[in-house]
């Protein structure tokens, strides 16, 4: 499995529906879970910044990060996007084939 990093931008309009929050956020995991129910979530936040929330999860395949990108955008995300993410001992054992 991979892990990777969702960065999500609400729509203005998704993002002034505040009171709605818990149910929406809801709604749009369990659509994740159905449609990829080999992602396992490892952390979720809210941001105060450029992006609204950041995801961490683990994915089998890139096709399945782009699936979590796609369900956030059709539940209202402006932008979503997934990044693959490398540990940082792995990172710096490729470093040292360089």
């Amino acid at each position: 499995m991979c892990t990777y990093i969702l960065l999500t931008k609400m729509s203005p309009d998704m993002a002034r529906q505040t009171k709605d929050r818990a149910e929406l956020g809801r709604n749009w995991l369990e659509q994740v879970k159905e449609k990829c129910p080999e992602v396992k979530f490892i952390a979720h936040y809210a941001l105060l910044g450029q992006f609204d929330f950041i995801d961490i999860y683990e994915a089998p395949d890139e096709k399945t990060a782009a699936k979590v990108s796609i369900i956030s955008q059709a539940n209202g995300a402006f932008s979503a996007q997934s990044l693959q993410a490398i540990p940082y001992k792995e990172y710096l054992e490729l470093t040292k084939e360089i």
